[in-house]
């Protein structure tokens, strides 16, 4: 009886911050089940739920992988201009993974890189020199903020041309995209859109895990 009541004020707990997290505006993009919503651009396979968590983890050696919030769309994904996005995540050892925003499914080489949006960092790999809280390739940060073998928190807001992130309440990027932005020739998408764009989450490789146990998100005017 004593196990029921506690489980029961779990649920009701738990049913409380949804009403709130709903009351505030915030959208919840995984349900801790399955990958509904969710559809990948290459190798399926990468993607799966374990122990109420996604995992991302790349089948296929020679490509990236993206995971796409599409919601309850057919054929295309759900765009978000600006917003405030907040996703708890963790790693394996020497892993590298990232979340992308203002993207499509377009890709600019063989191994299937995103060519248009902004990528924010995940990695504990000691080879990659970008780490984790970058915004990659714009605003890169060559020290972690955390011990990503932990769960820990990815905050991004988007509010018109203004890019922040935070890594456990930490800011490590404060971006205001110029009027005319200057790009590598690999990097010509990283730009915003006035449109806004997709959310995806990264596959990086076949030797690279990352978890993401929860995706929320609220837009903002």
């Amino acid at each position: 009886m004593k196990i029921c009541l506690t489980l029961m004020a779990i649920l009701l707990a738990g049913l409380a911050q949804q009403l709130v997290a709903a009351e505030a505006g915030w959208q919840s993009l995984f349900n801790g089940r399955d990958l509904t919503g969710w559809e990948a651009n290459a190798d399926a396979g990468a993607f799966t739920v374990v122990d109420g968590a996604i995992k991302a983890h790349a089948t296929h050696p020679k490509n990236r992988g993206h995971l796409f919030f599409v919601g309850d769309r057919k054929g295309g994904e759900e765009k978000f201009r600006n917003f405030e996005l907040v996703a708890v995540v963790r790693g394996e050892p020497d892993s590298n993974s990232g979340i992308f925003f203002h993207t499509d499914r377009a890709t600019r080489d063989g191994v299937l890189h995103l060519r248009n949006g902004y990528e924010v960092q995940l990695n504990s790999t000691k080879r990659e020199k970008r780490k984790t809280g970058s915004l990659y390739d714009v605003v890169d940060v060559d020290t972690s903020a955390v011990d990503e073998s932990q769960w820990f928190t990815v905050r991004i807001l988007v509010e018109g041309k203004r890019i922040r992130v935070w890594i456990n309440d930490r800011p490590t990027v404060d971006y205001t995209e110029p009027e005319n932005p200057v790009r590598t020739p690999q990097r010509v998408g990283r730009l915003l859109r006035s449109e806004g764009g997709a959310i995806a989450l990264q596959a990086h490789d076949d030797h690279s895990t990352f978890y993401f146990r929860e995706i929320r998100i609220r837009r903002l005017p």
